[in-house]
């Protein structure tokens, strides 16, 4: 399985104080050396981290394939279409949020999506669409064309961190706490056994399926063992553990952990 580690978090640092350190440049040759196989960045509307030089240097940069991030916005896709990274991945943005909070509408969108789709593939550029895991999503992006999907783990990230995370600080019995977690054990099962489900489902239908969100050092294997995900793609909690072991050791921990 293969990793795309996503930098966007470096470039979150550097305009924390609107100055030049860190340079998410400086990462991609410590992202190759610690065994990943990809380079991720999103080029949001709001430009609230990766900036238009970001994307321009590291794509020209990168020896490592680059798969870049954006809305449908016709602004982005436009400078897209110029710095022809090797993958695109459509993924639906909101100016208010802290980050994605759910897969694209594919359905509601589907007028917009087939001429980005189209223009996209006029420069051919591969297109991955990030998407909730569910069978009509599936079989709405085999119509549309594409070469890749990706799921949307912020469901299953969120039942685990419920699960595994500290119940006891709650007011209730205990009793009811242990309702409470063979509940969340349930519908965490529940979520593996679709996202397991529906990998197979896109692989017979001819799309490559990767996954991310939410994914960290605790959640990741039980995804990494569904063997028809070909790629997960992670970056705030590659980044995080970076600041204490250093973004080298943080990478071959995760690649680790994938294994």
């Amino acid at each position: 399985m293969k990793l795309g580690v996503n930098i966007d978090h470096i470039a979150v640092l550097r305009e924390a104080r609107k100055i030049a350190d860190p340079n998410p440049l400086d990462a991609l040759s410590i992202v190759k050396r610690a065994g990943a196989e990809q380079i991720t960045i999103h080029l949001r509307e709001d430009r609230r981290h990766i900036q238009d030089i970001d994307a321009v240097n590291i794509i020209y940069h990168a020896s490592l394939p680059v798969n870049l991030e954006c809305a449908l916005a016709p602004e982005i896709i436009d400078i897209v279409c110029e710095l022809q990274p090797h993958r695109v991945t459509l993924v639906p943005e909101k100016r208010e949020e802290v980050t994605t909070e759910g897969g694209l509408d594919i359905f509601s969108n589907a007028e917009a999506l087939t001429k980005v789709i189209r223009k996209l593939k006029q420069h051919e550029i591969e297109i991955s669409l990030f998407i909730d895991p569910t069978l009509d999503n599936v079989e709405m992006s085999e119509k549309f064309g594409v070469e890749w999907i990706e799921f949307h783990t912020g469901k299953y990230a969120n039942l685990y961190a419920m699960l595994y995370g500290n119940l006891a600080n709650t007011h209730h019995s205990i009793k009811e706490l242990e309702r409470s977690r063979m509940e969340l054990k349930e519908m965490l099962e529940e979520e593996l056994l679709t996202l397991r489900s529906l990998s197979c489902s896109a692989m017979e239908l001819g799309l490559k399926v990767a996954a991310g969100h939410g994914l960290n050092y605790q959640n990741v294997q039980a995804i990494a063992d569904i063997e028809t995900i070909e790629e997960l793609n992670i970056g705030q909690s590659i980044i995080a553990r970076s600041v204490f072991t250093g973004l080298e050791t943080a990478i071959i921990d995760m690649k680790e952990l994938i294994k």
